[in-house]
């Protein structure tokens, strides 16, 4: 079974949201689908419909979060040290800061689950080309990666391991 990676903000937050579809969201669609029943003939009931597909996508969702939260590695960067003093790497979890060598353009990323990223926020998945192109490197390293608009290198100018 494949493990999913997830910080612990990330299993709170999932641990959140279950919380808040089974108790409040699954109730709330229930008592919408007993409203509708109320109003008789179930074949052109539009608002039994809508709330039997809601139902749907309810479920589905407390199923995924089930699966993912069974399956999670919680990673704490905070824990992680190198060993005998080598320099810090890009790990799933940390903060990076890199510049863009072409227009020096500094932006700070955090490398995160999937559930978690946020680009507004600068939570990036560890799925990401971003990502994948800077797991590994150090202070220092530049990274060459292939992103949709093309590509892109960057400097990566600090690690640090922090929640």
């Amino acid at each position: 079974m494949e493990q999913t990676p997830m910080t612990a903000r990330g299993e709170m937050l999932l641990r959140k949201e279950l919380e808040r579809l089974k108790l409040v969201e699954r109730p709330r669609i229930v008592a919408a689908i007993a409203e509708a029943r109320s109003h008789g003939d179930l074949s052109e009931n539009a608002e039994y419909d809508a709330a039997k597909e809601e139902q749907g996508l309810c479920e589905a969702r407390i199923k995924d979060i089930e699966a993912k939260l069974a399956t999670a590695n919680i990673i704490d960067v905070t824990k992680l040290k190198p060993a005998g003093g080598a320099p810090l790497k890009v790990v799933f979890g940390c903060t990076v800061t890199v510049i863009d060598v072409d227009t020096d353009k500094e932006v700070t990323y955090k490398i995160v689950g999937e559930d978690e990223a946020d680009i507004q926020s600068n939570l990036i998945s560890y799925k990401t080309p971003i990502a994948k192109g800077l797991l590994g490197k150090v202070e220092g390293d530049e990274a060459q990666i292939n992103i949709p608009r093309g590509q892109v290198t960057y400097e990566i100018a600090e690690i640090k391991y922090e929640n």
